[in-house]
């Protein structure tokens, strides 16, 4: 049984308690359809988020090997980097990150606001390189770099979303599986944005084993279904193994890549509109990068009656840091 096995793994014990299922009320009467979030927006480490549930893992296996430097790589407004830089603080750890500009823009707030100046102030060192085409030789070439200075560097992928990151996920799905329990609420889906794969493959893991009968759905937030199906799948089957256990067979990968144009990084109006609506409801903030993408997937998938019958829970990955990076596309909106 994968939940068994997830013991044998060493964790920090970050988190501290189950983060809430939560019913949205005027979200659902506005949807016309019950709609509940699953809260990992607020987990207790700089802002929240959903990587401090990888990094439980993945932080435990950098002290283990003696590590004294976490290195990683993403977006200048990557959540995963600012999660990695503030447990790293925590920690006593040293942090260096490659940091790209995916949107290619100039805009001062992108450059210096919200998840960029948080990196400040828990004393990362960057470096800006081009682009991350090339993210894994282009950490393990730093993590050369800094044992040939005498530092004992532990490469953190991006997202954290490796075999060992992955393993946060699991236990957040058995987590989730618990509290639907509880509810006694019968759910027709989880929605959750779909990038570096670690939470969805870990979720869509840990699901298939505890509710088999209840489909996990990724909105894809930067490529096709064609491209992320095979990372997802992927991921899932080394992260199995890593637990000694065979892929569960009601394993299923869904994805839904209608939204997450233009690019990755960039909202549509259909994300922006999504991100209004939600805080207008309910109070609640979503990011332009991931959750408003995945939301607006979930709000046009209910107006197109893509889900069975029965409420709907959205997990939320957090990233409201990064709204402050795009102003202007709320005026403009």
């Amino acid at each position: 049984m994968i939940k068994q096995q997830l013991d044998r793994f060493n964790r920090l014990e970050l988190l501290g308690a189950p983060t809430p299922l939560e019913k949205l009320e005027r979200l659902s009467t506005w949807a016309g359809r019950d709609i509940y979030v699953k809260r990992d927006d607020i987990t207790p480490l700089a802002m929240g988020g959903n990587k401090l549930r990888k990094l439980e893992y993945l932080a435990a296996d950098a002290l283990a090997q003696g590590a004294d430097t976490l290195i990683t790589a993403g977006a200048i407004q990557s959540n995963h980097v600012r999660q990695t830089a503030a447990l790293a603080a925590k920690l006593g750890l040293g942090c260096v990150a490659l940091l790209e500009n995916p949107i290619a823009t100039e805009d001062s707030n992108y450059l210096g606001n919200g998840n960029r100046l948080l990196l400040d102030l828990f004393d990362v060192k960057v470096e800006l390189v081009e682009n991350l085409d090339n993210a894994d030789e282009q950490l393990q070439a730093l993590a050369a770099r800094l044992r040939n200075s005498g530092k004992k560097p532990y490469l953190v992928p991006i997202g954290g979303s490796s075999p060992i990151g992955a393993l946060g996920y699991v236990r957040a799905g058995f987590e989730l599986a618990e509290q639907i329990r509880q509810s006694g609420v019968e759910f027709a889906a989880v929605v959750l944005a779909s990038g570096s794969a670690g939470t969805h493959s870990g979720l869509g893991l840990a699901l298939a084993e505890a509710l088999p009968q209840l489909p996990v759905i990724g909105v894809t937030v930067s490529r096709p279904e064609e491209t992320q199906a095979p990372k997802v799948q992927g991921l899932a089957e080394r992260t199995a193994e890593l637990l000694g256990e065979p892929l569960p067979s009601a394993f299923n990968v869904h994805l839904w890549d209608e939204y997450y144009g233009p690019r990755y990084g960039e909202p549509n109006a259909g994300t922006l509109s999504a991100i209004k609506l939600v805080a207008s409801q309910e109070g609640l903030l979503l990011d332009p990068v991931y959750t408003g993408k995945a939301m607006a997937g979930l709000l046009d998938g209910i107006g197109r009656q893509r889900f069975d019958d029965g409420p709907i829970i959205f997990l939320h990955t957090g990233g409201a840091p990064a709204l402050f990076a795009y102003p202007g596309v709320f005026s403009a909106h």
